[in-house]
């Protein structure tokens, strides 16, 4: 190989290398765990809290659109 094909492959090589050193590993893409815990924990309060609050409201809610429907009348 002549000094120009070896520096052109040098090249490259130092390019492939530079490429792949910033780019995260499979360990480093694992996500924040703890953050997605805590995301999840707030949304379940934050449930709880509003079905306490507006539970009984919804409950009545329901019962009187079931009570409302009327059935088939038979002649």
């Amino acid at each position: 190989m002549t000094h120009a094909g070896m520096s052109m492959a040098r090249s490259a090589l130092a390019r492939l290398r530079s490429g792949l050193v910033g780019r995260p590993g499979p360990d480093r893409e694992r996500g924040d765990v703890p953050g997605w815990v805590l995301v999840t924990l707030m949304t379940a309060g934050l449930v709880i809290a509003l079905w306490a609050v507006a539970g009984p409201a919804l409950a009545q809610v329901f019962t009187d659109a079931i009570s409302s429907v009327k059935g088939p009348t038979i002649p």
